[in-house]
């Protein structure tokens, strides 16, 4: 028997010398005590040496994926030929499988060899001659680092990771906004309270006082970028008669920096919206096309990550951020919640209200399929499997509006009416035994002749 044993330093195929001692493997850790011990039952067939980090780094990735790097092709090369009667143990036997379809050769992977594997390891320094214990030391460190760059490099987790902390940081901003705008609009309100009343939209609140300053300045403003003919009439006409109190210059510049730190916040946050936006359309596509990009990066958000998502079944996304409204439920015996997070979906929010429970439902099935697809499908899917499945849901919900919600989706079951649920329970069926026979009610031999 051969055994391949993977090293930082290379690939090393052993001659096991007396496989009897692999029959009782429980006493195989005193025959590899020393050197000279381990020698006697193993001895080295072909040491393929890695050239340098990158060819290690290259086998070690293509080991933890269950696949054959080039160079244990040409290590195997050089033993098959020689030793093709012999049977190989390896430690993975996903890597024996692909060995065994490529070159033809029995691989044996269980306890026992793993048993062997820890042995050969705790004496490799001895069984493989010409390699210095430093230089492997080295080596291993090396590959280590190389493997753990090359695993952060390529994770998929790191792309969830951003997408969580981008949803998360969007949620913070929004809340910072409302209070800055909030203390905003009551700080300049003393001096001017009939602004608030005619610009109602918060961005161009501030941009407006930033623009105004003090109140007198108003008429004299061009504020024809920021607001419509009309309101700009009714402010420079508001402030001539407003009945706000006078403040300070000291007062309006720190007014007026409050004002440019909402405008620099909103405009970062727009531009995090659109990162987000993209970052969404990269990772889950399909997903993104169903229930929107906050929708879907606050799902992934709640679920941990687009894997931990995929793994939900579509009862579970229907519900997902509704925990507390779903255990209070189940405590007081009352009705669950018809949905969580999807809720903000632009599909449930467009539905009547008397359809929305039905809607997040069908929807929660589609996206659990599409995030199945995202996470779990071949690079660039692309949003087919999305778009297709909105289209659906689209149409179901213009025929759920028009009021043709018996409308059976083609493909599906009715369910049969049930009789017992009509009968009463003290009913007894009685057995009729005229409705095994299948043939013919008899109506020549044999039939009984009816008497006038």
């Amino acid at each position: 028997m051969l055994v391949l044993f993977e090293s930082a330093a290379g690939y090393a195929i052993f001659k096991v010398l007396d496989e009897k001692k692999l029959q009782k493997t429980d006493n195989l850790f005193k025959d590899f005590e020393t050197p000279d011990k381990a020698s006697r039952v193993v001895k080295l067939k072909h040491f393929e040496k890695f050239e340098d980090m990158t060819e290690a780094l290259a086998a070690a990735t293509a080991a933890v994926e269950g696949k054959m790097s080039k160079s244990l092709k040409k290590a195997l090369k050089k033993i098959v030929a020689k030793e093709a009667h012999e049977s190989l143990a390896v430690a993975d036997a996903k890597l024996g499988n692909v060995i065994k379809e490529k070159f033809d050769i029995s691989c044996v992977a269980n306890s026992s060899i793993q048993e062997l594997m820890r042995c050969i390891r705790s004496q490799v320094d001895g069984l493989i001659t010409g390699l210095p214990k430093k230089e492997m030391t080295a080596m291993a460190l090396g590959l280590a680092h190389s493997l753990s760059r090359y695993k952060l490099k390529f994770s998929p987790d790191k792309v969830d990771t951003m997408i969580i902390q981008a949803v998360s940081l969007l949620d913070d901003l929004d809340k910072e906004l409302n209070n800055y705008i909030m203390r905003c609009k009551e700080w300049y309100g003393w001096h001017f309270p009939e602004l608030s009343k005619v610009v109602t939209d918060n961005l161009l609140y501030v941009r407006t006082v930033q623009a105004v300053g003090q109140r007198t300045n108003a008429i004299e403003t061009d504020l024809s970028e920021i607001l419509p003919e009309d309101q700009e009439a009714k402010v420079k006409e508001l402030a001539e008669m407003s009945m706000g109190t006078e403040v300070s210059d000291e007062d309006i510049r720190n007014i007026l920096h409050l004002c440019r730190e909402i405008t620099e916040m909103s405009s970062y946050r727009a531009q995090l919206f659109e990162y987000l936006k993209n970052r969404m359309m990269a990772v889950a596509p399909n997903l993104t096309v169903l229930v929107g990009e906050l929708v879907g990066a606050r799902l992934i958000s709640h679920a941990g990550s687009l894997l931990n998502l995929a793994k939900h079944p579509a009862s579970t996304v229907q519900i997902l951020g509704a925990e507390k409204a779903l255990f209070r439920a189940l405590k007081t015996k009352h009705d669950t919640p018809k949905y969580g997070l999807i809720y903000h979906a632009q599909l449930v929010g467009q539905s009547a209200q008397k359809l929305k429970g039905k809607m997040s439902r069908m929807l929660a099935a589609k996206a659990a399929l599409a995030t199945r697809v995202d996470a779990l499908g071949e690079d660039g899917t692309g949003t087919e499997l999305g778009i297709e499945h909105r289209a659906k849901l689209e149409t179901r919900l213009r025929v759920l509006e028009e009021g043709g919600g018996n409308r059976r989706i083609s493909g599906t079951a009715r369910g049969k009416a049930r009789q017992d649920m009509y009968e009463h329970k003290s009913f007894v069926r009685q057995y009729e035994p005229a409705e095994d026979s299948t043939l013919p009610a008899a109506s020549g031999f044999g039939a009984k002749r009816k008497f006038k």
